[in-house]
């Protein structure tokens, strides 16, 4: 209950705020001072909602989260990988981290045909975009983590005979977790963006491929009705890294 409070307390202010912009736009889209194929009214995105739920909930939403949680994973496992071995190794860090930096540089818009090219309209083309998006802030939150520990803790447990690997679990993981926590939250929502983008450009099913037919059609309320899904569903995903960082940081939050 003391949680629920808090919560409401710290957002009150903005879901007052929303709900009164979406008032106002209803108001503008009924008083035709906003055409409703440029911004439909939300009530009419609500029940666009409503009528095709299980078209959008049970095929596009269960594509676009097949493809988000393949690729995040991949780039989770592999980002915080990178990261340790760039830590470890400076060699592998001189290799690495130009070639990290440089993934970014590239229009991910540019890429995703060259996905298309070598996966077609399979689920790994969409992968491949929700992976190369996602996989920076990961291997950066993670090693910029890792190189904050003090060195005077890490040659203090060395000196006390602790090995590469104990030294890696009890100094440098736990001192690299605020900054991996930051990464991630990053990481979750780009990795639903890429996931949307791929179907964009290349789709048989998924939200993104949802808002682009409708995008065709010039149904705008398919088109926000797909966004609306996206936005809550991104909301979610890092609430819930929220919540998953303030249980493993609880000993941050209470000093």
């Amino acid at each position: 209950m003391i949680h629920v409070k808090n919560w409401f307390r710290t957002y009150a202010l903005f879901m007052l705020m929303a709900v009164l912009v979406l008032l106002f736009i209803e108001w503008l889209v009924h008083t035709k001072v906003i055409p409703a194929f440029i911004i439909p009214a939300p009530s009419s995105v609500i029940v666009m909602i409503i009528t095709h739920w299980k078209a959008l909930l049970f095929e596009h939403l269960r594509a676009t989260m097949l493809e988000f949680l393949v690729g995040f994973t991949i780039s989770l496992v592999f980002g915080i990988s990178v990261a340790i071995a760039m830590f470890y190794s400076k060699v592998i860090e001189k290799v690495l981290y130009p070639a990290v930096l440089i993934s970014q540089m590239i229009p991910i818009i540019a890429l995703s045909p060259i996905f298309v090219l070598w996966f077609g309209y399979t689920i790994w083309s969409k992968v491949a975009v929700t992976f190369l998006i996602s996989f920076f802030p990961i291997v950066v939150g993670t090693y910029d983590g890792l190189k904050s520990s003090e060195s005077e803790y890490s040659e203090l447990l060395r000196s006390m005979g602790a090995t590469r690997r104990q030294t890696l679990l009890k100094l440098h993981i736990p001192m690299a977790l605020p900054s991996f926590f930051s990464g991630l939250k990053l990481a979750i929502v780009f990795a639903l963006v890429g996931a949307t983008i791929g179907e964009w450009l290349g789709a048989s099913e998924g939200l993104g491929y949802y808002s682009r037919r409708m995008s065709g059609n010039l149904n705008a309320e398919g088109v926000f009705s797909a966004i609306s899904i996206l936005t809550v569903l991104g909301i979610l995903l890092f609430t819930l890294v929220s919540s998953i960082e303030k249980r493993v940081l609880h000993w941050k939050n209470e000093a």
